[in-house]
């Protein structure tokens, strides 16, 4: 094994030596792998000047396209009140839109499958989401903040054999 032994005041020294390379390196003070860490996004538009993403929620999946317009969403080809007739479900799909502040300035087109109608709602925001984040980078830290960027993992629990449902067992009976 080596013989050099290496105190704390050594390792000081190192680090010292370091952020003094690393500072005049630079005018600014930033290094280039702290620029590097900071993650730049691009507007991700087809050709006909959409944004598209995708989508899902339980086990519903949604095509999200959004182009600016005067706010009509269109869900499997029908109008959105017509497809989520509660209002909660297009209370939903609109939180997006008031989130960003962005609300009546885009159409929208999505096709959903899968699912029930809860779920639909719910992958139709997620879907809503990204792509509003494609065509508007710099909404990304509010429609993120609110947690809309992020894809909800629970699903059903499946049936277990030798129980009535997931969990319920079947009721005991003692004679």
């Amino acid at each position: 094994m080596a013989e050099d032994k290496k105190t704390l005041e050594d390792l000081k020294e190192v680090t010292a030596e370091a952020v003094i390379a690393e500072v005049s390196a630079d005018d600014t003070g930033l290094s280039e792998a702290s620029e590097d860490a900071i993650p730049t996004y691009v507007q991700k538009i087809d050709a006909q000047g959409r944004a598209y993403a995708t989508g899902k929620r339980k086990g519903a999946i949604a095509r999200v396209w959004i182009k600016p317009g005067k706010g009509v969403i269109t869900v499997n080809g029908r109008e959105e009140a017509v497809y989520f007739a509660r209002p909660t479900l297009r209370m939903v799909i609109g939180q997006a839109f008031e989130i960003a502040g962005r609300v009546g300035q885009y159409d929208v087109i999505a096709t959903v499958s899968g699912g029930g109608l809860s779920g639909q709602a719910g992958a139709v925001r997620h879907g809503l989401s990204k792509a509003l984040t494609h065509y508007e980078p710099d909404l990304r830290p509010v429609i993120k903040a609110a947690g809309f960027l992020t894809r909800d993992a629970r699903v059903v629990e499946r049936k277990k054999y030798g129980r009535a449902k997931a969990r319920r067992s079947f009721q005991f009976s003692k004679r």
